[in-house]
């Protein structure tokens, strides 16, 4: 399910209740955990944090217009969603979160491409997402993007 906020505030206060208060937590873990540099929008649906054209001016190749996307955080029908595009494009940082999601969660990582996927809030490992989010700034997602682009 998409959402079609146009603001972050407004896709916050469209969340289901028993969902917003680790939407915000998420949320909150996100922002004091990413490397400056990266800007929160809402995009395809989604709270969204990008390298802004300010930092990299081609902006996203499937629409050069749009910023160029790095995380995403959802609300989804049936689970909250982290779409990491850098867990996607670089495969030691996926290896190192498959390892360090068997510290921290007795359960199965339910894991896509760039998406991990958690049916119920508590499942939400907050504290292993802010180390995620830490991990890459801007400048190093540019130079992961750009020798993916080239393959």
């Amino acid at each position: 399910m998409q959402s079609i906020a146009k603001t972050v505030q407004e896709y916050l206060e469209t969340i289901p209740e028993d969902r917003k208060l680790i939407i915000k937590e998420l949320r909150d873990t996100v922002v004091n955990n990413l490397p400056h540099g990266f800007e929160e929008t809402m995009t395809y649906g989604m709270i969204t944090y990008v390298v802004p054209h300010s930092l990299y001016p081609s902006g996203y190749h499937c629409d050069p217009k749009k910023a160029l996307p790095f995380v995403s955080i959802a609300s989804q029908k049936n689970y909250i969603a982290i779409h990491h595009l850098g867990i996607y494009a670089n495969q030691s940082l996926l290896q190192w979160v498959e390892e360090q999601w068997k510290l921290v969660s007795s359960k199965k990582l339910d894991i896509g491409k760039g998406c991990i996927r958690f049916k119920k809030p508590e499942d939400v490992p907050l504290k292993l997402i802010g180390e995620l989010m830490a991990k890459i700034s801007p400048q190093d997602w540019i130079e992961i993007y750009e020798q993916n682009l080239k393959r």
